[in-house]
């Protein structure tokens, strides 16, 4: 088991690492070009980076992988604004839904929904991606954010409490009894990029809102092992999927991988409101990245986090997966920002060490989503290379400032 590598503060600013960090990504833009399906969209990618075209397209790769060709084309790199453009036309054409208004969260090949509801996790990448295409000045975004920003609030709000409600059927007639907190988090991501957008205060309030419910009182209340399960009146369902412990998106227990995503999410909320940002966001940021190494890394015996453990601390699912090292290093290198405290720096090092020896795959491209408990390649989860979308952001937000979010920053010009 690997302890902090030390000597790493100088892995933070301009330098050879910087340089390292730029390569990576633009080897993750390369890999991921291979994804735009000529139907529309962005498809999902094997092992080997083929696109799989007689799968349905899903709105939230399509959505994700926008984004990225947005920040990529931001950062001068040929070839990505025709992909944003492409994933806008996809938006504008096949996923929305012109009867009802929204966005379908997958069609198939011949243009028909496969699925009929409308859902937060996926309507909350809308929002990402053209706000993303907004700060990228690609024609026809800043409408299609205005329009989904309009549907994610006046569909998925609920201001009572201060939080998304999970899903709608399709024409926004009956809300589903569930509520989950995943699709909280990437719309305090959305909103982060939306008011960069957009420059509109009150999405800052919304996310703090958000962040306020979730991080400062679920996280003390639960020792910091978040609940994912919610029933309508947000009463955490702690059982819930105990049956199918390894769910992509529901799974059973607390997720280590969001308690990291969730304390970066503060921390740029915390820089975007500066003198107005209440002193918890940095106290649970931290409280939460300490829970993190504490319970995920390394806890059975092998380099790695786990993905899920039990209300209790305990590892359920001990399979590795590739975002939660990439939220780990972005995450690690914004207390670093946000502190100085030079054992983020170590933990940083630490974190890419281990994601350049087992994730990183040279031989065919992008990263290994998921690996087993030795390090070895799984599928228990995942299967293939679905989206670069956290490991290209994990190679920018070393490089920018928490705030403006990374589609401002690079607007901006604030890239290192």
């Amino acid at each position: 088991m690997s302890t902090p590598t030390t000597g790493a503060e100088t892995w933070f600013g301009p330098g050879p690492h910087h340089r390292w960090l730029e390569a990576e990504g633009d080897r993750l833009l390369d890999f991921a070009r291979y994804s735009r399906h000529p139907a529309g969209g962005f498809a999902w990618l094997d092992g080997a980076g083929r696109p799989d075209l007689d799968r349905p397209v899903e709105l939230w790769i399509s959505c994700r992988m926008t984004h990225v060709f947005a920040l990529g084309h931001m950062l001068g790199r040929p070839g990505c604004a025709p992909l944003v453009d492409h994933g806008l036309a996809a938006l504008a054409g096949r996923f929305h839904d012109h009867d009802h208004g929204g966005w379908y969260a997958t069609v198939d090949v011949q243009g028909i929904p496969a699925t009929r509801a409308k859902t937060a996790y996926e309507h909350a990448f809308v929002v990402l991606a053209t706000a993303s295409a907004t700060c990228a000045g690609r024609p026809g975004a800043r409408g299609l954010l205005e329009e989904a920003l309009q549907v994610h609030l006046g569909r998925f709000w609920d201001d009572e409490h201060g939080m998304v409600v999970e899903e709608w059927d399709e024409p926004f007639q009956k809300v589903d009894d569930y509520r989950g907190v995943n699709a909280n988090m990437h719309t305090v991501e959305a909103l982060l990029a939306a008011a960069g957008a957009t420059g509109e205060r009150s999405l800052l309030d919304k996310a703090l809102r958000v962040v306020e419910r979730v991080v400062h009182t679920l996280g003390p209340a639960h020792h910091w092992r978040l609940p994912e399960h919610f029933d309508p009146s947000w009463t955490p369902i702690l059982d819930y999927n105990i049956a199918e412990p390894a769910h992509p998106f529901r799974p059973y227990g607390a997720t280590i991988g969001h308690w990291l995503e969730w304390a970066r999410l503060a921390l740029h909320l915390r820089a975007e409101l500066g003198a107005d940002a209440p002193a918890w966001l940095l106290d649970d940021a931290k409280a939460l990245f300490d829970a993190s190494v504490a319970e995920g890394w390394a806890v059975d015996g092998r380099d790695g986090f786990v993905y899920t453990v039990d209300w209790e601390g305990h590892p359920v699912v001990h399979e590795r997966m590739h975002w939660v090292v990439a939220e780990a290093t972005a995450t690690a290198a914004a207390l670093h920002e946000a502190t100085g405290d030079r054992s983020y720096a170590q933990w940083y090092a630490t974190w890419w060490d281990h994601a350049a020896t087992y994730f990183i795959d040279r031989g065919h491209g992008s990263w290994r989503h998921e690996l087993d408990r030795d390090n070895r390649l799984s599928g228990v989860t995942w299967n293939g290379k679905p989206d670069v979308y956290h490991a290209f952001q994990a190679t920018l937000i070393p490089r920018l400032p928490l705030a403006p979010y990374l589609p401002g920053a690079l607007r901006d010009g604030l890239l290192d």
